[in-house]
Order: structure tokens, then sequence, then C-alpha cells
């Protein structure tokens, strides 16, 4: 159990929404960026055609519900300033050894994708294709149920 009045804070604060996005993990374990993108060409003849990505209703679901958390946060990108992230090599990195106190951090990772994925839909396959959405979640449920409780 949680012995640090800032840690149980913590926990309180995010544990039921990492609950929430907790049940994407298995769907995310089974996924590659090509799984949940595909392209759909309007229009017709005469080479006019405009081309959109389609995603996985899953995947929308998933971003939905991760957008109504309490880690979204608009300025992730200080996090990035302040660890120096530059590649998904480094946020894995980062998320690997990731302790509690980093919990807004992880948010943050989230948040870049959930959020940039809103203008730059690539983004949102780009957090599947580069593991960032089920390394984060796999993180958060694991700090929480060290720190406190197994999640039900």
């Amino acid at each position: 159990m949680a012995n640090d009045e800032g840690i149980s804070q913590l926990i309180q604060e995010y544990r039921t929404d990492i609950q929430k996005l907790s049940k994407y993990i298995p769907w995310l374990e089974t996924k590659t960026g090509n799984d949940v993108e595909s392209n759909y060409n309007a229009g017709g003849e005469g080479g006019h055609t405009v081309s959109f990505p389609v995603f996985d209703s899953t995947l929308l679901a998933f971003v939905r519900d991760a957008q109504e958390t309490v880690m979204m946060n608009e300025n992730y990108v200080y996090t990035y300033s302040r660890n120096g992230f530059k590649t998904s090599a480094d946020e894995l990195a980062f998320i690997n050894n990731a302790t509690i106190k980093d919990i807004q951090a992880l948010g943050d990772i989230l948040s870049k994708y959930v959020l940039m994925g809103r203008y730059k839909s690539r983004m949102w396959t780009e957090g599947v294709q580069n593991r960032i959405f089920i390394e984060v979640l796999l993180k958060l449920k694991y700090l929480v149920e060290f720190w406190d409780k197994p999640l039900a």
C-alpha cells in the first residue's frame, strides 16, 4: 500500500482513468500501426480523388476515452523539452525507467500522440506502431498496482 501522502494522492487522481484505459491493453497488444489505419479514396473518374485515413473503431474509442482523462495536458511539450525527447526510442526508454513520480510525464507522452492526432492523424497510427500507447498503459497499470492494489 502507498505510505507516502504524495504517492497516495497521485494514485487517487489517476487510478480511475488508468483503469478506464486499461481495457484497451489486450487490443493494443495485438496491433501494429498498419492494422489500425487504411486509406479511403473519395472521388471518382478523372483522377480527382481525395484520400484520407480511416481508423479502426477501437482505436477511435481509445483516443476518445484518453481525451477525457486527467492525463491529457496541452503543455506536454515542456516535458519533451525538459527530458530531451527527440525520438520514440527516447520516449520508450523514459517509459521503461519511469517511477510513480513520473506519472504526469507518462500522461504527457500519451497526450502528445492523442492530442496531436486531432490535427495530424498519423500520430495515432504511430502511437500504436511505435508501441507508445501500449507501453504507457502497461507502465501506468504496473505503477498503480505496485503502489496500491490491482485494478479491477
